[in-house]
């Protein structure tokens, strides 16, 4: 018996030792099992959960309905689930979880969006990896630009074309650069033509 045939037969028969041993194998049939057949929560079941962050978190969120620090340091082995679980389950931001989330920029910007709700050192930092978030960030968090977002942004000539009109609102020689020799030149040249001209002259 796997742990899919152990947890359908627990569904039909109820809990037992046995079938709840083989459900464990499997981090998902553990965590189902403890939602859908003991529907509580048991230190077996949870610690069946560790293998997987996914899982860790959903436990966390549905079966024990708090936070705690083991299901915690499972779900922060994964960027994206430390952000999920800083939301959902702990409803505030974290060292632990911010540093996890930080580890991938989207996760970063995303932490920084909807668990920090302001701007930060370190999830700008991370976000500024990618140009895409650096914009993000700038747009959304920021709301305004900064030396690092722009740099970061311009390492894309789409972000910067749009760093500029958006975030800039005027000319700076960084998104000019980055836009230059590009399909965004002439769209760029049009709206800043007078501060071009200046830089030419």
């Amino acid at each position: 018996m796997n742990s899919k045939k152990a947890y359908e037969f627990a569904l039909v028969h109820g809990p037992s030792k046995d079938t709840r041993e083989i459900a464990c194998e499997d981090s998902k049939y553990a965590y189902w099992y403890a939602r859908d057949i003991d529907k509580c929560s048991r230190d077996d079941t949870r610690e069946a959960t560790y293998k997987d962050p996914y899982y860790a978190h959903l436990y966390a969120r549905d079966i024990d309905k708090c936070s705690r620090d083991d299901t915690r340091r499972v779900a922060c082995k994964d960027s994206r689930i430390a952000c999920f679980y800083a939301r959902e389950i702990d409803k505030y931001p974290r060292e632990d979880t911010r540093e996890a989330a930080c580890e991938n920029s989207i996760d970063a910007y995303n932490y920084a969006k909807v668990v920090d709700k302001c701007p930060r050192k370190e999830t700008r930092e991370a976000a500024c990896k990618d140009p895409e978030y650096a914009y993000k960030y700038a747009f959304y968090i920021d709301k305004g630009p900064r030396n690092d977002t722009r740099k970061a942004a311009c390492k894309n000539s789409y972000f910067a074309y749009w760093y500029a009109i958006d975030i800039d609102k005027e000319f700076q020689i960084g998104t000019w650069l980055a836009v230059k020799n590009s399909g965004f030149e002439e769209e760029y040249k049009k709206i800043f033509n007078e501060s071009i001209k200046e830089l030419i002259i």
